[in-house]
């Protein structure tokens, strides 16, 4: 038991730092070869941030854990959302852009209905995985159309997207790279088969690991950069930040899961109580929306009342096991 708890923390730990050498290693190469912030930000930079759960789905997919692939996915966009953006906004009120209200967060949440009337039928197929995995590419591609069009402002594309760390060694990049990739890999391996001992010792259901403790494990760099943010008073993490990393979660992540083996929920979607998780992801990806809708500012009120969500989610998953 304490070799499982060990390895638990050591997983969170590689993950966490794993990200953090991926997409610092990777967004210095990308900036040294002459490439935009604007495309960094859309690949590399969201992708690192959003690598330890693609791991975690793919690994558990590999080793037939649905659950918790399909949790991580659930509880991490819940946690962006609820957790790291409220607590942003709790420690700094968050002024946004109006394409955020007009664009962003309808589109996420047109993309989680979408996820919804997928895995009505209890199984998320390879065909299913590919339709995700070509949205992505979509998303992407219509993200970088909106960004070229809107490029004559360059103090919003600045504040957005801020220049990476220079690493003057290319060497050193591809090594941080190499060493991020690494330690995100390991850290999933360590910390599946650590939480699947663990919830065996205490009789927790896999769709309670997937949905609390391995969806907040890998939101820590989404949740360590916005709260580093905010305490030093700089707000140049935009909401739509968040909104993407959600996107990317449920159109790469779930895509490449399935795509790689059929995602199977034991026990029926409905039966499992994953309906009411989806509902949830769905009311708290709405909640910025509604919040902001008059003003376009995230107070410190909304913040607390998007962190206490988020502690009455958790809890009720405490109380119903």
């Amino acid at each position: 038991m304490v070799l499982d708890v060990a390895f638990f923390i050591a997983g969170l730990l590689l993950l966490y730092f794993g990200s953090l050498w991926l997409v610092k290693g990777s967004a210095s190469l990308a900036h040294s070869l002459g490439i935009r912030p604007l495309v960094i930000g859309l690949t590399v930079v969201a992708f690192g941030t959003s690598a330890p759960e693609l791991v975690i789905s793919l690994v558990s997919a590999l080793k037939g854990k649905s659950m918790i692939a399909v949790g991580n996915v659930i509880g991490s966009n819940i946690c962006n959302i609820a957790l790291v953006l409220g607590l942003s906004a709790f420690l700094n009120p968050i002024k946004s852009h109006p394409s955020v209200l007009s664009r962003d967060i309808p589109l996420m949440l047109a993309i989680s209905v979408y996820l919804l009337l997928l895995s009505l039928n209890s199984t998320l197929g390879r065909l299913e995985g590919l339709s995700l995995l070509a949205g992505i590419i979509l998303y992407t591609w219509f993200n970088y159309a909106i960004a070229v069009k809107e490029a004559p402002v360059p103090v919003q594309v600045s504040e957005a997207q801020p220049a990476p760390p220079e690493i003057p060694s290319r060497a050193m990049q591809t090594v941080l790279i190499l060493i991020g990739i690494a330690g995100v890999v390991a850290g999933a391996d360590f910390l599946i088969d650590a939480s699947v001992n663990i919830m065996t010792v205490f009789g927790v259901s896999e769709k309670f690991i997937g949905l609390t403790v391995v969806a907040f494990g890998t939101s820590l760099p989404e949740l360590a950069t916005s709260v580093m943010a905010a305490c030093k008073g700089e707000m140049d993490i935009s909401i739509g930040n968040l909104l993407g990393s959600n996107v990317f979660n449920i159109l790469s992540v779930l895509g490449a899961a399935a795509l790689v083996r059929p995602i199977h929920i034991p026990g029926g979607f409905i039966e499992s109580g994953l309906l009411f998780d989806y509902l949830v992801m769905m009311f708290t990806s709405s909640l910025p929306w509604l919040l902001m809708r008059k003003n376009l500012i995230l107070s410190r009120a909304n913040g607390l009342l998007l962190l206490s969500c988020y502690v009455g989610y958790v809890g009720y998953l405490v109380v119903k096991g």
